[in-house]
């Protein structure tokens, strides 16, 4: 596939924004040298915590790429991206959509309380299935999220589940920075 033919690649990160050592940005780094289109939506400069915000965020990244995207959303990202498909139309070839919080659920220490996250418009999460292929990755030991609670969630979405292993909540506090895996599932979601 070239350049020209490859979907361009849409990073949606979580609350915590861009991190240097998290996976998504070392994947974006890698896509990009590999000639690949990659946009990260930035971070909000406004109220962090509005879902109303971050979609729009979102959508405004998305409605500026001339063509297909795929979308590669962690955590937060997550959940914005699937109230964003609920709301607005666009050409998805598919949706790496890696450890989903259960914002419903008390979080740990330092992460917002389940009211102030429905305040800010983050629940009810969409439970409708998404208008493109998605993967939904669960680590079986992510303080964030249960693997009960994403499965439901993957169903509900009808996308394929893949199971990781503990890997906590993917992230740099969990002591994962470069995932691999996430190039390997990217390739399986445009194969189709």
């Amino acid at each position: 596939m070239s350049r020209t033919t490859q979907p361009s690649v849409v990073i949606v990160p979580g609350l915590r924004d861009h991190v240097e050592d998290h996976w998504q940005t070392l994947l974006a780094v890698r896509l990009t040298e590999a000639d690949r289109t990659v946009v990260t939506v930035p971070p909000l400069t406004g109220d962090r915590l509005s879902r109303e915000a971050g979609v729009a965020n979102l959508h405004k990244v998305v409605s500026q790429i001339e063509g297909p995207v795929v979308l590669i959303a962690h955590s937060a990202g997550v959940i914005t991206t699937v109230h964003w498909a609920q709301q607005h139309e666009a050409e998805v070839y598919g949706a790496l959509l890696v450890t989903p919080p259960d914002f419903e659920r008390p979080l740990p220490d330092g992460y917002p309380a389940p009211e102030l996250l429905a305040e800010h418009g983050w629940t009810p999460v969409p439970r409708s299935a998404l208008p493109f292929p998605a993967v939904v990755a669960v680590s079986s030991d992510d303080p964030l999220g249960s693997v009960e609670h994403v499965r439901s969630l993957a169903a509900d979405w009808g996308s394929r589940l893949v199971e990781l292993g503990a890997v906590g909540h993917l992230n740099p506090a969990s002591g994962h920075g470069p995932w691999p895996r996430a190039e390997e599932l990217l390739r399986e979601l445009e194969l189709g």
